[in-house]
């Protein structure tokens, strides 16, 4: 395969729509998929005012940023997806719903298109199994937000082919980020490494060492990170480091990975974080609808 010229993103959310921004403004003709039109909607204006916020700063052009928009179609319908040199999946985080797209997408695009997930913790070679493409299959797995952070990990399965390895890295390349590649271990790389982390902030805080504010303050001033662990689990979702580290401890077997119950306590509470406007730390905007009796942090 040579250079991609149109690709299918498929998700609406945060993800999704980011890894869309980046192709479109890099003028590749890309298709956003959802199967909700309300999330396309919300999507598509959220895509035009973060090019803004890049056109604002003198790091994009009024003409990219028109050009970008023209390169960018939303659709509900995945046969939409079918001319694509590359479809990247960007739903939830769950093995048998993105098997199931896997299957359809199969059918659906070219012969000779790749598919990749955006999953960050998944198995690529199971995924890949549920095709009758599995050496174009591959995991893109770019970080949050995708316009601003700089790496993509790139996890090859069993049978991933060098061309579509090394047609998938261009393309990373194209976007401007900085590559890693990891082997089809759970978590791959970053998230091997981020979200037991986490997690074991969790447990700090669930063994009262000290209150949440404090242990995020220790981190971001003692290890320079720009977010505390307690605070970028609300960013990422307390739903989807929860779901990570199933997959880490199922994947891998060992205690050291099994979920704090605080993490699963708040889940089951709702408090998913920013996006519900509930987490570990307390949001402005709480509605009625998500806010739930909590345990006393």
């Amino acid at each position: 395969m040579g250079e991609i010229k149109s690709i299918g993103v498929v998700g609406g959310g945060q993800m999704g729509s980011g890894i869309a921004q980046l192709a479109a403004v890099n003028g590749i003709q890309v298709w956003l998929h959802d199967t909700d039109a309300g999330a396309l909607n919300k999507a598509l204006s959220s895509i035009s005012d973060s090019i803004q916020r890049f056109v604002s700063k003198g790091q994009l052009s009024q003409e990219v940023k028109a050009e970008a928009l023209r390169c960018l179609r939303c659709t509900s319908n995945l046969e939409d997806l079918a001319a694509a040199d590359i479809v990247i999946e960007a739903i939830v985080e769950t093995e048998d719903v993105k098997k199931s797209l896997f299957v359809n997408l199969d059918k659906i695009v070219k012969k000779s298109a790749i598919l990749a997930s955006n999953t960050s913790s998944i198995s690529i070679t199971r995924l890949a199994a549920a095709t009758d493409r599995p050496q174009q299959v591959i995991g893109m797995h770019f970080m949050n937000p995708p316009p601003i952070m700089k790496l993509v990990e790139i996890v090859r399965a069993a049978d991933t082919s060098e061309d579509t390895f090394s047609v998938t890295k261009a393309l990373a390349e194209r976007f401007g980020k900085t590559v890693i590649c990891s082997q089809d271990y759970s978590g791959f790389v970053v998230n091997r490494i981020l979200i037991p982390m986490i997690n074991e902030a969790f447990h700090a805080l669930y063994s009262g060492v000290a209150t949440k504010e404090d242990i995020d303050t220790g981190m971001k001033l003692g290890t320079n990170h720009p977010m505390g662990p307690l605070e970028l689990a609300d960013f990422i979702g307390l739903d989807v480091c929860l779901s990570i580290m199933k997959v880490l401890h199922a994947g891998l077997g060992d205690t050291k990975y099994a979920p704090c119950p605080l993490l699963v306590q708040l889940v089951d509470a709702g408090r998913l974080g920013r996006k519900r406007g509930i987490g570990v730390y307390n949001y402005n905007k709480v509605s009625k609808e998500t806010k739930p009796s909590s345990p006393r942090l």
